[in-house]
């Protein structure tokens, strides 16, 4: 990746469409710039983009747009996860920070170093945690705008063991994982997720995963934005922990489509 280009995109989806399909993990890129920061070797590393990856969930978001009636549009992350993740908190109210997976990661999925113990966070916050937390903020603003509500749907996956990093892998772990938000997660939207991944089985509520992203704008005091993550278990369309995609990648979109769809309505 060259030293200028965006580290995140917004592709535009319909005008009329409230839908943002949020995709924060699924890029496996360390650009050469940072790679001097993380203190694994190339094999290690190519290892842990492995697991902490989301993997394919762009194709499955760009196919789900290219299906939907209304087209969702698309924000999403041109960088791994383990230069700045831009789904946490930026301070103490992290509850990852006690695995070493704040905004920026000091350990890995297993819970080796990442990075050196006294290696500043501030400057990977400044250049890519910050700027990406604007845009979308902005993104969600330009839906309000337009549209007069805005739906944030984010797009997951997660493995179907659970990695020594989660802090709540002892509980279900089902096909599809819907994240919610007491404040954001209407009940039609849950309802309107379970209906469209119906046929991959049991549609589970915050577990292994909990909680949606919103913009801190928005967080806690804007109804107008609803937001629901969507978190789907690798071996429904991938080999894992880091392998090509399956049949079930096509089927998945479908049902992303159909979810957006409704939410757009």
């Amino acid at each position: 990746m060259p030293a200028d280009a965006p580290s995140f995109e917004l592709l535009p989806g319909s005008a009329e469409s409230p839908v943002i399909l949020h995709v924060p993990h699924g890029s496996r890129t360390v650009p050469a710039r940072l790679r001097d920061g993380i203190v694994l070797d190339d094999e290690a590393l190519e290892r842990e983009l492995d697991h902490i990856t989301d993997a394919h969930t762009g194709e499955l978001a760009a196919a789900a747009a290219g299906a939907c009636p209304v087209a969702p549009w698309r924000f999403v992350n041109r960088l791994s996860r383990l230069v700045v993740d831009p789904e946490r908190f930026p301070d103490e109210r992290e509850e990852m920070l006690a695995a070493g997976m704040g905004a920026v990661y000091t350990r890995t999925t297993h819970g080796a170093a990442l990075r050196p113990p006294d290696s500043d966070p501030e400057p990977l916050l400044t250049r890519h945690f910050r700027p990406y937390a604007q845009a979308m903020t902005d993104a969600v603003a330009d839906r309000l705008a337009a549209t007069g509500r805005a739906v944030i749907i984010d797009v997951h996956s997660y493995p179907s063991a659970p990695l020594p990093y989660e802090l709540h892998g002892a509980g279900p772990r089902p096909p599809v994982c819907l994240g919610t938000d007491a404040f954001h997660t209407p009940d039609a939207l849950v309802d309107a997720a379970r209906s469209a991944f119906a046929p991959f089985g049991e549609t589970g509520l915050d577990s292994p995963f909990s909680g949606a992203y919103v913009p801190l704008r928005y967080y806690g005091v804007e109804p107008r934005v609803s937001a629901l993550m969507v978190e789907i278990r690798r071996d429904t369309y991938m080999t894992e922990p880091g392998g090509p995609a399956g049949a079930g990648l096509e089927r998945l979109a479908a049902a992303l489509a159909e979810l957006a769809h409704a939410a757009a309505l």
